[in-house]
C-alpha cells in the first residue's frame, strides 16, 4: 500500500507559478512511473506529466514547455513546477504512482488559476 499527499496548490494569477509537491510513503526510486493528473470541473481527469521508471517524460501538448515533473529519491517526493499558468490550468492535480499491477492515487491539491 503507497499512500500519496499532495501539497503546494493554491490561488495564483495568470503568468504566475506554482510547485506541486506529492510526499510518497514508499521509496520512489522504487516505483514503475510516476505522473500528475488534473481534473477541471464538469471535465474528465487528465494526464499533466508522466514519467517512467525508465524513458522519457511526458508532457501533453497542453502543458508541454510550461510544466516540469522531477523527483528526489532521498525525500520520496515527486513535484511538478508550472510555469506561465492560464486559467485553464485550474482543476485539482492529482498525484499517481504505479507499482505493478497497482496503481495509487492522492487525494489532490486544488489549483486555481484567475485574476
Amino acid at each position: 500500500q503507497v499512500q500519496l499527499v499532495e501539497s503546494g496548490g493554491g490561488l495564483v494569477q495568470p503568468g504566475g507559478s506554482l510547485r506541486l509537491s506529492c510526499a510518497a510513503s514508499g521509496s520512489i526510486s522504487s516505483f514503475d512511473a510516476m505522473g500528475w493528473y488534473r481534473q477541471a470541473p464538469g471535465k474528465s481527469r487528465e494526464l499533466v506529466a508522466h514519467m517512467p521508471g525508465a524513458g522519457r517524460i511526458h508532457y501533453p501538448e497542453s502543458v508541454r514547455g510550461r510544466f516540469n515533473i522531477s523527483r528526489d529519491n532521498a525525500k520520496n517526493t515527486v513535484y511538478l513546477q508550472m510555469n506561465s499558468l492560464k486559467p485553464e490550468d485550474t482543476g485539482v492535480y492529482y498525484c499517481w504512482v504505479v507499482v505493478a499491477p497497482y496503481d495509487y492515487w492522492g487525494r489532490g491539491t486544488q489549483v486555481t488559476v484567475s485574476s
